[in-house]
């Protein structure tokens, strides 16, 4: 998906401007400190590119105050696994799929899996259907069946799906010819399975999107409200989301690493009958469009990797992979923290933090629009009203940030906030996220969680 913030996301994918170089690397903190230096009253914002720099003085009326604030940052996504970018670089440099895969994924093999194993994957759910307003699929090319109906229904037939009172588990189902006419009436309960015959693909009406026709067949849950799972072959689901994660114009090793990675993430996501689906048709899991979302160029990436999967011992990797990694990758354990940053999650083998720049130091991800960017300006007041606006990071005036706390590519694993209230610590992508909730809607975003009040080289 190009662009997205992660995404992942579990899974952060691509998403669709610069900033000048600074004059020191970003290096993995070694220490904490505090944000604010109490004996002098000077107001500091600490930092990973050097030793803690004075930024404000006491003003006037002896109060101390934080100067203005710029962000500036590199990359887009949570920065664990893939960049989608720097695949595409390395593309672009002659790199083939294993060799870009090997890269991001250390110390995996490829191996195989079967081509007609079947994901299930959540299209619509809770969907509030009335008389009114039923639950609509189509049949489209050809004809389809419904299991418990002995009939063949033609092409362009609808199945309408509608409670049988407000409130009620039992629910109405009728076919309607394109002409109008009622092909057949049913009261039903639990699941209904729609089977497309042949060439047929089954058309999601209800989904409000221009992409809601899909391979494969339907299993419609019902309750109170109406879910929608697309069951379908893997292969077939890859075809419908490989083209959303990538741009088909890339180059074809750059494609056929995104498709398996992509196929190594959803059957890793395969779960046990007894659960309704898999996975999301959105960056929960992955972008999944359907047959409309289809490319020859994505298509053929598919077929060209068909079954190839990344093991890590005999166990399928969890390939997660993101949209623009700003020239570094990073250890998944220090990614995916609590709200305050602590630890939680163990080392991955295959998920380690390393450096993504060709020999002569350029990053490869860096024709992303996000390989360098920066935010707005920030007074102390109006960063202060930012942050005071979620109680993770309400401190109340502000007067000072440490950010000395990262990882190995630099990415933040957490912030601490000081304030005439006293101090928070938060996650990395807490302050990111309460930042650019909080922020003018016309500025930019903070992108990734490796910034800096300084640019980053």
């Amino acid at each position: 998906m190009l662009p997205s913030s992660s995404r992942g996301r579990l899974v952060d994918r691509i998403r669709p401007p610069g900033s000048p170089a600074a004059s020191a690397p970003i290096r993995p903190a070694r220490r904490r400190a505090l944000g604010l230096t109490v004996a002098t009253t000077l107001v500091l914002v600490l930092s990973v590119l050097g030793p803690a720099i004075r930024i404000a003085t006491v003003s006037a009326d002896g109060v101390p105050g934080l100067p203005d604030l710029t962000f500036y940052g590199r990359g887009y996504g949570h920065g664990v696994g893939m960049s989608q970018y720097g695949a595409r670089g390395r593309a672009l440099a002659g790199q083939l799929a294993p060799a870009i895969l090997a890269h991001y994924y250390a110390k995996t093999t490829l191996g195989t899996r079967s081509t007609s194993k079947i994901v299930r994957v959540l299209l619509l759910t809770g969907f509030p259907a009335t008389t009114a307003k039923p639950l609509a699929v189509a049949g489209r090319v050809g004809p389809f069946t419904i299991d418990g109906i002995a009939t063949t229904f033609p092409i362009d037939a609808s199945v309408r799906l509608a409670p049988t009172a407000v409130g009620a588990t039992t629910w109405t189902l009728k076919v309607v010819a394109a002409t109008g006419q009622v092909l057949a009436t049913a009261t039903v309960s639990g699941d209904v399975y729609v089977r497309p015959t042949g060439a047929t693909y089954l058309q999601l009406l209800s989904k409000a999107t221009t992409t809601n026709l899909y391979r494969g067949f339907f299993r419609i849950h019902l309750t109170k409200t109406a879910a929608v799972v697309n069951h379908v072959s893997i292969e077939r689901y890859l075809r419908g989301v490989v083209p959303l994660e990538m741009p088909s114009s890339w180059p074809v090793e750059a494609l056929k690493a995104q498709a398996i990675a992509a196929r190594s993430y959803a059957l890793r996501r395969v779960r046990a009958a007894t659960y309704l689906y898999d996975l999301y048709d959105d960056t929960r899991s992955q972008v999944y469009r359907g047959s409309r979302a289809e490319t020859t160029a994505g298509n053929a990436a598919v077929t060209a990797t068909a079954g190839v999967v990344l093991l890590s011992g005999t166990s399928l990797v969890n390939a997660l992979y993101h949209s623009a990694d700003g020239g570094w990758t990073e250890n998944n354990e220090n990614v995916f923290v609590s709200s305050n940053g602590s630890i939680v999650a163990g080392a991955v083998s295959y998920l380690r933090g390393s450096s993504d720049r060709a020999p002569d130091g350029t990053s490869y991800d860096k024709a992303s629009p996000y390989a360098t960017w920066q935010t707005a300006t920030y007074s102390a007041a109006a960063l202060s009203a930012i942050l005071a606006a979620d109680p993770r990071t309400n401190v109340g005036t502000l007067s000072g940030l440490d950010l000395t706390r990262r990882g190995v590519s630099g990415r933040l694993i957490s912030v601490t906030l000081v304030g005439d209230l006293g101090s928070k610590t938060v996650s990395g992508d807490v302050f990111r996220a309460v930042f650019n909730a909080g922020k003018p809607a016309a500025d930019p975003l903070l992108r990734d969680t490796l910034f800096d009040t300084a640019p980053i080289p």
